[in-house]
């Protein structure tokens, strides 16, 4: 194994695109790509750009008649009238969508192949982590569930255990869905409340199907949660659950729209906070998966000032040059971001809240703590499914 880390980039990827006003906007992707590389973190990696994916790897998680429903939308948007997710407010149709789709999936999948295969250890697509994608239907802005594609090309070369963590604010539905039967691969996702976030779903209470039970995880937190709680839930589930599945890959989403200045979430995280638990995924992949560690983007619509600071600091961790958040951002990115959107660049690398200060778990359990509540509703629902105390 080389112990390189990979960088999946084509600079076509930023084609991914909804329109004007859309929040998905993939100025974002361009942003961070320009960070990363401001911040001289390219020294630390292999820039590769992989091919799109194929048909014959599209259908180990999409159906045949969306792939076909896909392309006929991608060749002539107007079509789309709604069927199959597309042509919607949320998943408008535009012209080459299924080639950049696939273009996107073909990162994440080529990042799954190059940590299995060891010509990485650790490899980042964030452009990926299109999450909402169900196996019939475009959903969420997603057209392609590229993390359930990496995961479901892990299981097609040989790996037996898949651990998949999402941190998105909204529930990693698609790819629960895409795995709901499957023993194989353990979803565990931490997000906004289903009673108050698309796409509503996430309970506690959804843990897999029969032959599956114990395989899905869904840690829902209250609206306004911060830091501290965030980080308190994540360490009082996450760890555990992977020290006994013994992943031989961890596959994680780091959405960015935790943040409290996104504009679709209601939690108020910072970007402290998101880099602590990039930090915990990392040393979470050495601990338990020998470091195979496929790490993805995902949502983020705070294009500016969050998404590309926080995908920053995925990059450099997963480097190996992890950037000290204090460091000031570089003033040729500032004037790369002006010239892009017109708009001022944040001066630092940090929200100004690291060290980020949470309580363990093990510290005590308040019944009267909503975090508590939440963590408390889902280690009762799953934990003894899979043989642990709650």
């Amino acid at each position: 194994m080389s112990g390189r880390a990979q960088l999946m980039w084509d600079d076509a990827v930023t084609g991914y695109d909804f329109g004007r006003d859309h929040p998905m906007d993939p100025v974002r992707l361009a942003l961070t790509r320009g960070l990363v590389s401001a911040l001289g973190v390219d020294s630390g990696l292999d820039v590769v750009a992989a091919k799109a994916a194929g048909e014959s790897t599209l259908r180990l998680v999409h159906r045949q008649d969306y792939l076909d429903a896909v392309r006929a939308a991608s060749a002539d948007p107007g079509s789309a009238r709604g069927e199959y997710g597309l042509g919607t407010l949320d998943d408008p149709a535009f012209a080459g969508m299924h080639e950049v789709s696939a273009l996107i999936a073909g990162q994440s999948v080529g990042a799954a192949e190059a940590v299995w295969g060891g010509q990485a250890l650790h490899a980042v697509n964030f452009a990926g982590g299109l999450h909402h994608a169900m196996p019939g239907a475009a959903s969420g802005f997603c057209v392609y569930n590229d993390a359930a594609l990496a995961v479901a090309r892990l299981l097609e070369l040989g790996a037996e255990r898949v651990a998949y963590v999402d941190v998105d604010v909204h529930h990693g539905d698609g790819v629960q869905a895409a795995f709901w039967e499957d023993p194989r691969v353990l979803t565990i996702s931490l997000h906004e409340h289903p009673r108050t976030l698309f796409p509503h779903t996430g309970w506690p209470e959804e843990t897999g199907a029969a032959e599956a039970e114990g395989s899905a995880v869904n840690v829902a937190l209250p609206a306004g949660t911060g830091d501290a709680g965030w980080l308190r839930a994540f360490h009082a589930v996450v760890p555990e659950l992977l020290a006994d599945f013994r992943p031989q890959v961890l596959v994680s989403q780091h959405g960015a729209d935790t943040h409290f200045e996104d504009p679709l979430g209601h939690l108020a995280v910072s970007l402290d906070a998101q880099r602590a638990v990039q930090v915990a995924c990392h040393d979470l992949a050495h601990t338990h998966a020998d470091g195979k560690w496929v790490a993805l983007g995902g949502g983020g619509y705070s294009v500016v000032d969050v998404v590309p600071r926080s995908w920053a600091h995925l990059t450099a961790i997963a480097a190996g040059r992890p950037v000290d958040p204090a460091e000031l951002v570089p003033e040729e990115w500032r004037h790369q971001v002006y010239a892009a959107t017109r708009q001022a660049g944040p001066g630092r690398m940090t929200d100004g809240r690291w060290p980020v200060r949470w309580r363990p778990w093990e510290e005590g359990y308040d019944p009267a703590d909503r975090i508590d509540q939440a963590v408390r509703a889902v280690r009762g629902a799953v934990f003894p499914l899979r043989g642990l105390l709650a």
